[in-house]
């Protein structure tokens, strides 16, 4: 199956540190290997509303939300691109998220079979020297990932707070050389016993 790569960027400021960091990342791709590339803030999601009880599910057919979900279901590989705002992921990125709970529900889609499997990546940037303080945005993404039986390739965490800053984090730097390389084992819920 050739890997089709899904950048969701997810800062509420252009070109920050997370997306530097993962355009550093994605450059060691492969030139076969799909990349595509999609700016939450430009293509902003409505609040979510929770209808999990609700049975008038419709497939959205147009707009942002179409295009994140046919975006989403295309690719083999998820990236999700968020800097550390308040030791979470971004609100933008928070909304995505949440819009996967109606989609699980939505005719048609069978969202959870099909992104079984697939990979969830994780990409950041935080104003901290401690990486431990990203903990609750690692946790986030590999519990989403255990629960939709997804594999989970971890997260690339730089330094950064000004704009530009973690192209100075040479550690960083290296370790998106070979980030998308490693193998991605089968996310496991913190409970679960390897």
């Amino acid at each position: 199956m050739t890997r089709r790569f899904l950048f969701v960027l997810g800062s509420a400021r252009p070109d920050g540190n997370s997306e530097l960091l993962a355009r550093r990342a994605a450059e060691q791709l492969p030139p076969d290997v799909d990349q595509r590339w999609i700016d939450l803030t430009a293509h902003p999601l409505p609040e979510f509303e929770d209808l999990r009880h609700d049975s008038d599910h419709v497939r959205p057919t147009e707009g942002d939300t179409a295009l994140l979900l046919d975006a989403t279901l295309a690719a083999t590989d998820l990236v999700i691109v968020s800097p550390l705002y308040w030791y979470a992921v971004s609100a933008q990125t928070k909304r995505y998220l949440d819009h996967w709970s109606g989609w699980l529900r939505t005719p048609g889609v069978d969202f959870k079979a099909t992104m079984a499997g697939r990979t969830l990546w994780g990409v950041t940037a935080l104003a901290h020297e401690e990486p431990e303080v990203a903990d609750p945005l690692v946790g986030t993404l590999s519990n989403s990932a255990a629960y939709m039986g997804m594999r989970f390739g971890g997260v690339l965490l730089g330094n950064g707070s000004k704009p530009g800053d973690v192209l100075t984090d040479t550690q960083a730097l290296a370790r998106a050389k070979t980030f998308f390389a490693q193998d991605a084992p089968l996310a496991r819920f913190p409970y679960e016993a390897g």
